[in-house]
């Protein structure tokens, strides 16, 4: 049987920076793929290379990060907060901001437009159910499956509420399993392992919250998966003092990741299948 190899991106706030370092080195390396399934900000992520599959789309994707700030996709305002509690809306922030850098970004607008098959999940807010979208419009299903819960509105796609895929598989293993993948390689983002204090301000903490959850999740997902297919997990960074809602370090993030990726490759990372040490649970606490 001919391999079918999908990449696979996590969710993780502004830790998706890393997965594009973890990309140029795998690009850079020429491993071939397949298919491409992302959740949450890894939806992003793997939606800009499943249009653009080489070094020019990955350096693009690099200059995009370079040029993001908090509030252009966490736009906080006391007033609209203050509004939305007095309407007992269900979410804290308009998506307006993130809708507008998703539509100037993209290099394409619909998901079957891709040059790589493309699927992102998002999570049906009513069962709970994974849903992946392999088509229709892309911003809309990027805004759905990037749809925090409580901070951002959930997206209605045909007849379905759709929110973060992260709730229901922050790295969707399963799904490229269920879509044919005979070998998967799996861009985590992380977790800010090495921070003092915890992050201040609710859609921060939020962040920082699902984020903890989606990387213990996947721990035991590489755990469940590991002996049905051929599974790569690309180390994540180690330490990291930088929170899910701080976007200030972009540029040392992707450097780190590349560099360590280059590393991991030339040390047959790929033939490898155990959980990096950087998803196990541990402190830094003693280094402060």
């Amino acid at each position: 049987m001919a391999t079918k190899t999908a990449i696979v991106f996590a969710g993780g706030g502004s830790l998706g920076a890393v997965q594009v370092g973890m990309l140029r080195a795998l690009v850079e390396a020429n491993i071939p793929f397949d298919m491409v399934v992302g959740a949450s900000v890894g939806a992003i992520n793997g939606a800009y290379f499943a249009a653009r599959p080489d070094s020019e789309g990955v350096e693009a994707l690099a200059n995009f990060w370079r040029g993001l700030r908090k509030t252009d996709i966490f736009p906080l305002s006391w007033l609209d907060t203050c509004r939305g509690l007095i309407k007992r809306r269900s979410f804290l922030l308009q998506p307006a901001s993130l809708n507008q850098l998703l539509d100037q970004a993209l290099p394409i607008h619909r998901i079957e437009d891709a040059a790589l098959p493309l699927h992102i999940v998002t999570t049906d807010l009513l069962s709970g159910a994974e849903t992946v979208l392999s088509s229709g419009e892309l911003r809309q299903a990027l805004l759905a499956s990037a749809a925090i819960p409580l901070v951002f509105p959930c997206v209605k796609i045909a007849d379905q509420f759709l929110i973060d895929g992260g709730v229901a598989s922050n790295t969707p293993i399963s799904t490229a399993l269920a879509l044919g993948a005979t070998n998967i390689v799996v861009l985590p983002t992380g977790v800010s392992c090495a921070l003092t204090q915890p992050p201040r301000g609710l859609v921060a903490l939020a962040l920082h919250t699902v984020n903890l959850m989606s990387m213990r999740q996947l721990v035991s997902d590489i755990e469940h998966f590991r002996t049905l297919t051929s599974l790569h997990i690309v180390p994540p960074l180690c330490p990291v003092d930088v929170s899910v809602f701080n976007f200030d370090q972009t540029e040392s993030l992707l450097q780190r990741a590349y560099t360590q990726t280059l590393r991991w490759l030339e040390r047959g990372g790929l033939e490898r299948t155990k959980v990096p040490g950087a998803l196990t649970i541990h402190s830094h606490a003693h280094e402060h």
